[in-house]
């Protein structure tokens, strides 16, 4: 799809154009089975991810946008050696940035950058019904609405539990969430892990593609 290749060919986001265009597919899907509900994405980084899913959702679906636009949060004692050395590299101004550009968190004024990308997208924050909330997770998030489809991006343990804690009981029937770091960061895949284990496993089915998706069976 032609805004994935554009996003990655910017190198505005980490994720591959196949993993852009899975987020792209869950949305279609959700418009052509009438799953309604707002959308959210936790941790948006440079804006890519959320710009294919900007682009991709109906004009008067809301799309809400949690990041810090900073440094990542610290992990807790529940994430593992990978993430703290990765956090440590991070705070020492070694980490990687996208096919090597500038890590993200390095770049000063963030948010208003990536407000401006939207705009070099024709996506006018408002008249796209898009709210950009700035701060930590834990902090900002408050869900009191139907979610169609969360895109959860923010790594570690502690915002990972957040949103599941915060969006699932919002969640509706048919509804999907994607965990983009299930497979890349110790303390997201076991956020899963014991979110979901205390979960009946009819209400909800975990579909294994470039991320993990979960799908909502039935209402909690």
């Amino acid at each position: 799809m032609i805004v994935s290749q554009e996003i990655y060919k910017k190198k505005l986001s980490f994720l591959s154009v196949l993993a852009l265009n899975e987020l792209v597919d869950v949305i279609k899907t959700n418009i052509k089975n009438n799953i309604n509900g707002s959308i959210i994405e936790a941790g948006c980084a440079l804006g890519g991810s959320a710009i294919v899913i900007a682009s991709a959702k109906n004009l008067e679906t809301s799309f809400f946008v949690y990041d810090t636009f900073t440094m990542i949060p610290a992990p807790s004692e529940k994430d593992g050696e990978d993430v703290h050395l990765f956090y440590k590299n991070m705070k020492a101004g070694k980490a990687p940035g996208i096919r090597g550009s500038k890590y993200y968190a390095y770049i000063d004024n963030l948010f208003e950058k990536v407000q401006n990308t939207f705009l070099e997208f024709n996506l006018d924050l408002i008249l796209n019904n898009i709210c950009l909330i700035k701060g930590d997770i834990q902090d900002t998030m408050v869900i009191d609405f139907p979610v169609s489809f969360a895109h959860i991006d923010c790594d570690w343990y502690k915002s990972v539990m957040t949103c599941l804690q915060r969006i699932w009981p919002y969640l509706v029937v048919g509804g999907t969430l994607v965990i983009d770091d299930y497979n890349a960061w110790s303390g997201c895949f076991k956020a899963v892990t014991d979110f979901f284990v205390l979960q009946d496993k009819k209400n909800f089915n975990f579909v294994k593609k470039s991320r993990l998706h979960i799908i909502k069976n039935k209402n909690v």
